[in-house]
């Protein structure tokens, strides 16, 4: 066991392929895939670079010697400077090219750029596997009537595949903005020391066509359509914001289903999963803690801050660029990805298998809904006769009398048998019972169901049907 500090996000909460993603092989062996396409192209280009110094830098692209790299780096004082000495040692025809016309931001800003859309595309797999389980429970319990709430008071009844819908179109809205920004990303191209590409018309003698091909024809090997067409030394710092923004989105998503999933434990209407031998609490050995929804609700908190550390370093950049951007994007952008897989990995496990308790939630519902009725049974009433004002004014009297009983008696609500037994209204308790019939007061909330789902959810569904059977991996 490392006994050492380690990220909570690796250790704990985050999955194997996130972390793997942000870590250092996939990092430096990315900025060896950099210069490989950078030589590649300009050799294509006409520049004298020889196929074999291009077949040794291909050969060494993985096997990373990170000792090596360290040593070098507490020489330089520079971590790309080690790294070009490193892949120089295993590639050594190859030296006098590596990295030819570049500045450091070549290597470590695309590759910045490649790693945050394959964490939008990881994040993105795993949203859409949640939306299908949310999907799948949505349809289930559409017709379910529930309390709804407002102001977290009882307020007209809604479904709890309707309450579902809520959840499953915030996530239709991230989903959509990680589609954008996996689209919007460029690559940072060849750019140069300031971004005006000085070196590369040097090195092909003043032809500019052939540095515009140069630049299009690395970011296509780097996996683009195309760079960024103007750039200081680094690509537009705002970019970084942009992703963050969309990462604190899905936090905001999560943090809201998780809070309602708490609450609703509380009320042990819907419960996240909770397994055989799990403990709930060290000393109450009876208790079911919402510890998966808990600990979303405290990641996502991280995560809808991160959009802060971009705001600030973009606004910071002098001119051509400052290196205060460097250290706090090595925190500020692997981090946000790390808790938004974790995040998302959460939803994910808690959607697999939810309990809910139709019979709780009838309880509920039987406790409010005779209050929530009384301007239906006056309309009730005065469909056989009786008068509206006189209506309202009996129905006052025992809804008071009713709510005093559960409030201060602690009593269940009677408010039924009260008016049942008044002949000033006139009705029976079956007629009561009809007015009251539950599918009554829910509205259009199953047809909404059926519709969102068919209308919203299952053409993204079916658009992006390669992700939906992602499984959870929740380790703690």
């Amino acid at each position: 066991m490392n006994t050492g500090y380690v990220s909570p996000l690796v250790e704990r909460f985050a999955t194997k392929p996130m972390i793997e993603l942000w870590g250092a092989q996939r990092k430096f062996s990315t900025w060896r895939r950099c210069w490989v396409a950078l030589a590649e192209a300009e050799q294509e280009l006409g520049l004298p670079i020889t196929d074999e110094q291009l077949a040794q830098m291909r050969a060494h692209v993985d096997d990373i010697d990170f000792a090596k790299a360290e040593e070098y780096e507490r020489k330089t004082r520079h971590d790309v400077m080690a790294h070009i000495h490193a892949y120089a040692d295993v590639a050594p025809a190859a030296r006098p090219i590596i990295h030819l016309g570049a500045t450091s931001c070549f290597v470590t800003d695309n590759t910045d750029l490649i790693l945050m859309r394959e964490g939008l595309e990881l994040a993105l797999s795993k949203a859409v596997a949640v939306l299908a389980r949310l999907r799948d429970f949505a349809l289930r319990w559409k017709d379910l009537a529930t309390l709804g709430f407002t102001h977290f008071q009882p307020a007209q009844l809604v479904t709890v595949g309707k309450r579902a819908c809520l959840w499953a179109q915030d996530l239709l809205m991230d989903i959509e903005d990680i589609e954008t920004q996996i689209h919007r990303l460029r690559c940072r191209g060849v750019k140069g020391a300031t971004g005006t590409q000085a070196s590369f018309l040097e090195l092909f003698d003043g032809d500019h066509e052939k540095v515009r091909r140069l630049e299009q024809r690395v970011s296509e090997k780097l996996g683009f359509e195309s760079a960024y067409a103007v750039t200081g030394q680094t690509y537009p710092r705002k970019v970084d914001t942009h992703v963050l923004r969309t990462l604190a989105g899905l936090g905001e998503s999560v943090h809201k289903f998780a809070t309602d999933m708490r609450l609703l434990q509380n009320m042990k209407e819907i419960e996240e999963p909770f397994e055989k031998t799990q403990v709930g609490s060290s000393a109450m050995a009876y208790k079911r803690n919402p510890m998966r929804c808990e600990r979303a609700c405290a990641l996502a908190r991280f995560l809808m801050a991160a959009p802060l550390h971009g705001q600030f370093t973009s606004a910071v950049q002098w001119f051509e660029r400052t290196l205060d951007d460097s250290a706090i994007r090595r925190l500020s952008i692997p981090e946000a990805f790390l808790a938004a897989d974790a995040v998302l990995n959460l939803y994910l496990n808690i959607m697999e298998n939810p309990n809910v308790y139709p019979k709780v939630i009838e309880k509920h519902i039987l406790a409010e809904l005779p209050f929530m009725a009384t301007e239906n049974i006056i309309m009730e009433g005065v469909k056989r006769g009786g008068d509206r004002q006189a209506l309202h004014e009996v129905i006052r009297v025992h809804a008071h009398a009713a709510a005093r009983r559960v409030k201060e008696e602690g009593g269940d609500n009677d408010l039924l048998e009260r008016l049942a037994a008044d002949p000033a209204l006139g009705l029976s308790r079956e007629d009561l019972d009809r007015v009251c019939d539950v599918q009554r007061f829910v509205g259009r909330a199953p047809e909404q169901v059926a519709q969102f789902m068919a209308q919203e959810v299952e053409p993204v569904l079916a658009r992006l049907a390669a992700h939906r059977d992602i499984q959870s991996d929740v380790r703690v």
